[in-house]
C-alpha cells in the first residue's frame, strides 16, 4: 500500500468518524462551521454568530478570543474527542474538516507548518499561540476542527492566511476550560472604551502636520457617543500615552490593561495638543463588552 492509499483511507475514515461531529453554521454559503462539544452544544468562532445567521441561541461568547458556544439541537451527533496532552509540532500530519454554511462536509489533508503564530481577532485583539497548517479550506470553514491522524481535536480553524495556509486555535487545556465556561453561559466581555484608534503612521503624520512633537501613544480617531470614553471627556485627536500607570505604545498594551479593569475605573494619561492631563474612565455593567 502506498502513502497516497493510506491518506485516502484516512480521509474516508475521518469523514465517517470525526465528520459526524462537524456542523454548518448559518443558512447561506460561506458563513461558518462548528464542532459538537456535547449534546446540544456546538463550539465555533464568535465571528460566525453575528446577527441572525445562527439557528439556536448563543450560550456564551468571547469576541476578543473569537470563540462562541451555541445551544442547538445536535441530533444525537457525537462529541469530538480532544487530543488531551498531545501537541502538534512542525511537520505533524493533520486533517481539516468543515461544513461551510451547512452545504456539505469537506475533509482535506496537510501538515503543521508553524506553531505559536499570532493573528488579530474580530475587534483587533491579538490572539497568540496558534497552529499554522497547510490543509486547504474553503471560505466558511472557520470554526471547524483540525484533527490528528487518530481523529482527535488539535485545534479550531479560525483565520485564513491565504496561499493555502490556515491558523487554528490549539485545543489545549486553556481552550477546553474556555469552551466549558462559554457552554455554562459565562461570556468573556472585557470593558470597552468606545474609541477607534488611528494607525501609528497616521498618528505621527497628523501630529507633525500641526507642528506637534512625536510622542509615543495611541491617537484617538473617533469616540462613540455615550461611551465610557465620551463620558470621561475624551475626544478625537487625544493621544493616550499611559493606562493604569503603564506606558502605552501599541493597541495590545491597552487591551491588556482593559482585561483587568472589569467593573471599575481606569486612569488614562492623555496628551491633547501640547498639554498632558489625567482622565478617569468609569465602566458600568451595561457598557462592559461593548
Amino acid at each position: 500500500m502506498t502513502i497516497l492509499d493510506e491518506i485516502q483511507i484516512s480521509i474516508r475514515q475521518h469523514a465517517e468518524g470525526a465528520g459526524s461531529s462537524v456542523v454548518g453554521i448559518g443558512q447561506r454559503w460561506g458563513v461558518g462551521s462548528g464542532i459538537v462539544l456535547a449534546e446540544g452544544r456546538v463550539l465555533t468562532n464568535a465571528h460566525n454568530v453575528r446577527g441572525d445567521q445562527v439557528t439556536g441561541s448563543v450560550a456564551g461568547q468571547d469576541i476578543d478570543g473569537d470563540l462562541a458556544v451555541i445551544e442547538v439541537d445536535t441530533g444525537g451527533a457525537p462529541a469530538l474527542a480532544w487530543a488531551d496532552g498531545a501537541s502538534a509540532a512542525i511537520g505533524t500530519p493533520v486533517f481539516a474538516l468543515s461544513n461551510p454554511g451547512g452545504r456539505g462536509l469537506r475533509v482535506t489533508f496537510g501538515f503543521v507548518s508553524g506553531v505559536d503564530r499570532a493573528f488579530r481577532g474580530p475587534r483587533g485583539h491579538r490572539i497568540t499561540g496558534s497552529l499554522e497548517h497547510t490543509a486547504a479550506l474553503l471560505p466558511g470553514s472557520s470554526g471547524g476542527p483540525v484533527i490528528d491522524a487518530e481523529g482527535r481535536l488539535l485545534g479550531i480553524n479560525t483565520n485564513r492566511l491565504g496561499e493555502g495556509f490556515y491558523l487554528a486555535i490549539p485545543a489545549d487545556e486553556a481552550l477546553r476550560a474556555r469552551a466549558d465556561a462559554l457552554a455554562r453561559g459565562e461570556s468573556a466581555a472585557p470593558p470597552r472604551l468606545g474609541i477607534a484608534i488611528a494607525p501609528r503612521r497616521v498618528a505621527r503624520r497628523l501630529r507633525r502636520a500641526v507642528g506637534l512633537p512625536d510622542t509615543e501613544g495611541l491617537l484617538i480617531q473617533q469616540v462613540t457617543e455615550d461611551s465610557p470614553a465620551a463620558r470621561a471627556g475624551l475626544s478625537s485627536g487625544d493621544l493616550i500615552v499611559a493606562a493604569a500607570g503603564q506606558q502605552v505604545s501599541g493597541v495590545d498594551d491597552l487591551f491588556d490593561v482593559l482585561q483587568g479593569a472589569q467593573g471599575g475605573t481606569l486612569e488614562l494619561r492623555v496628551v491633547r495638543g501640547a498639554d498632558e492631563r489625567t482622565v478617569q474612565v468609569v465602566f458600568t455593567p451595561e457598557t462592559e463588552g461593548k
